[in-house]
């Protein structure tokens, strides 16, 4: 499980501005096709290379946990973009994906695709094998429904709404598997391929209704993907079941992959309670990417007896835009001579090296990993409290209250509020609180359930947020910086930024065709967020570390480049590239190490570090 709060929607939001659906549209959705082009050139991908392994073994349950449970089953409309989104929105398969090792495209629901001469349309071909859970056969009927869905006001969520009534301009059904997606404006094959092939909902499961938001809540639908909801224990576990007989195992890319046959989540609200069953085998993996959890807490029998095993693996993915939101339409945060003081008051380096050791990197603009779009003369500010000071001073905090905080003519004492979702981080932040007097500044923590801290996130109730987005590919803007989504719930805009210079650059960005622009367009954003200080970047991570009890196994090399994780049990294809379901639980192995734990006979100690894809 991720140490912080990283959600958002996992497709990539490129907005551009168009017209409303078209006849084409209208006709197929009725039942009559358009004509397919007759010069299309169709392409396909059956010759990159597997990532899984041929020795691994089907079967058995995996044991997760998360700390929280969800507020919903739904993946659209209210409280449906927290932590356990990823789960959800992964059990469906998107039409493409991006080939981990290679970058190329790769067949998911549809197996062939071409571009059309307009630069603006995908057509595809859907695997005629591809089906839903319920054995009902996926078709283009199911993308017709789902734009209409997602477009509807009945869902009550505005991100989908305006994403689906933009960027996608047209569904255009051709037969049952033959289908085109259509931007709004002209783009490069690499930004049709990242934007347009969206995953579809079953339409025919389900009915838009006045009271869909309430009635879909906690209904399971069916799935295209290896896993669906089972068993959901309210407040207690979620269980994932795979699908029997699913029509995915003998595809290239999904052989060998998705392996047990349950996957149990539970909810551990603690992560030390969590740790507690993990150590007593009642959870098979835990994430040790915080260091005092991977130098430290690693010290015990379990480990040292060999029976639960170490992994470092340095992978090669985008990095999350890891810090502190500032939100910006707070009166205190209004102020940009009080937001540059607090870039200057948050001791983020001493952070960096005395509690994570050394092994995180400074982040030092919005995000990285992502190439020529990521702007590499941003430098992060350091911490200087007379600088703080200074910009405080500014803003009328000039004078020191009985505890030392500044406080203006009014009174008002220099005081921001962190609202933060995991209890692990209280250290961390407690450091940059004791740093902080030394600038004036009041810091007061907030730590809130993960699934009612992102919906008080969303919904604008916090000053500022300690948390990280997740990430793909190529950076998305609109749905975070736009002024169109600022002061609205529930959207993504949680700094509240309503600003003219980067609203007008995000447009300009999502209509670019042409990559090389876009990537400077990309660095312009990131500059002007620097120039807002509504964003304090905290740090980098270019690895995962995970502890396995050693009966889950791994290929010979772990994962690909683009895993963010090393035991994610369903595809990762939402993230952008697909990575996932690689490991397998060995029976033999399970039975070996219990009956070896009660005789009290130890195994080797194990801590690998893979660093095939470590970037010098």
């Amino acid at each position: 499980m991720p140490s912080t709060v990283t959600a958002g929607p996992r497709i990539i939001p490129r907005l551009l501005r168009t017209s409303a659906i078209t006849l084409t549209l209208c006709l197929s959705h009725y039942g009559w096709s358009a004509t397919l082009p007759a010069d299309l050139k169709w392409e396909s991908n059956n010759a990159d290379p597997v990532f899984a392994d041929p020795a691994a073994k089907r079967g058995g349950t995996f044991r997760g946990f998360m700390t929280s449970f969800p507020l919903t089953l739904r993946v659209y409309g209210p409280d449906s973009n927290g932590g356990f989104a990823g789960y959800v929105r992964e059990t469906n398969l998107p039409l493409l994906s991006t080939h981990p090792v290679t970058g190329n495209p790769m067949p998911m629901l549809a197996n062939e695709w071409a571009f059309g001469a307009d630069h603006k349309t995908l057509y595809l071909r859907i695997n005629p094998k591809a089906r839903w859970s319920d054995g009902q056969p996926v078709t283009a009927d199911d993308w017709l429904f789902t734009l209409k869905l997602l477009r509807s006001k009945e869902i009550n969520d505005p991100w989908y709404n305006n994403y689906y009534s933009t960027q996608i301009s047209d569904v255009t059904k051709f037969d049952d598997h033959t289908l085109a997606i259509s931007s709004g404006s002209a783009k490069s094959r690499q930004d049709l391929l990242e934007s347009l092939p969206f995953t579809p909902a079953p339409s025919h499961a389900i009915k838009i209704t006045a009271d869909w938001v309430k009635e879909y809540n906690w209904k399971v639908l069916p799935v295209t993907g290896p896993y669906q909801l089972g068993e959901v224990k309210k407040g207690k576990s979620v269980t994932f079941e795979r699908v029997k007989d699913w029509w995915g195992n003998d595809e290239r890319y999904f052989q060998h992959r998705f392996n047990p046959d349950r996957i149990e989540l539970k909810v551990l609200r603690d992560q030390n309670i969590a740790w507690q069953h993990f150590l007593r085998g009642e959870l098979d993996t835990f994430p040790l990417v915080m260091p005092n959890w991977w130098h430290d807490k690693t010290r015990t029998p379990e480990f040292e007896q060999g029976y639960i095993e170490r992994l470092w693996f340095y992978n090669q993915t985008p990095q999350s835009p890891m810090g502190l939101y500032l939100n910006t339409a707070d009166p205190l945060l209004r102020d940009l001579n009080v937001r540059l003081g607090i870039q200057h008051a948050l001791n983020l380096d001493k952070m960096l090296t005395t509690l994570l050791r050394g092994d995180y990197q400074r982040l030092n603009s919005y995000g990285s990993g992502q190439g020529e779009f990521t702007n590499t003369e941003l430098k992060a500010r350091p911490f200087d409290p007379e600088l703080a000071r200074q910009y405080f001073a500014k803003a009328g905090f000039t004078k020191p209250g009985p505890d030392g905080t500044l406080q203006n003519d009014k009174g008002q004492p220099l005081t921001l509020s962190i609202t933060y979702t995991t209890a692990e981080h209280a250290q961390r932040l407690t450091l940059l609180r004791e740093e902080a007097k030394k600038a004036g500044l009041n810091l007061e923590l907030n730590l809130m359930d993960a699934s009612a801290g992102f919906k008080s996130m969303l919904e604008k109730k916090h000053q500022s947020a300690w948390m990280g987005w997740s990430t793909s590919r190529y950076p998305a803007y609109w749905e975070y910086f736009h002024k169109v989504n600022a002061n609205k719930p529930q959207t993504n805009n949680i700094m509240n930024i309503n600003d003219d210079a980067i609203t007008a650059l995000v447009e300009q960005y999502d209509k670019e065709f042409d990559f090389a622009k876009k990537a400077a367009l990309s660095r312009q954003i990131q500059q002007r967020l620097y120039e807002l200080a509504s964003f304090v970047p905290a740090y980098q991570v270019p690895y995962t570390r995970e502890g396995a009890w050693r009966w889950i196994k791994l290929p010979k090399l772990p994962a690909t480049p683009k895993s963010e994780l090393l035991y994610w049990p369903l595809d990762g294809s939402n993230s952008g590239y697909s990575y996932g379901g690689l490991f397998w639980i060995d029976e033999e192995t399970k039975a070996q190490t219990r009956a070896a734990i009660k005789a009290g006979q130890p195994f080797p100690p194990v801590t690998l570090i893979d660093t095939t894809y470590q970037q010098k």
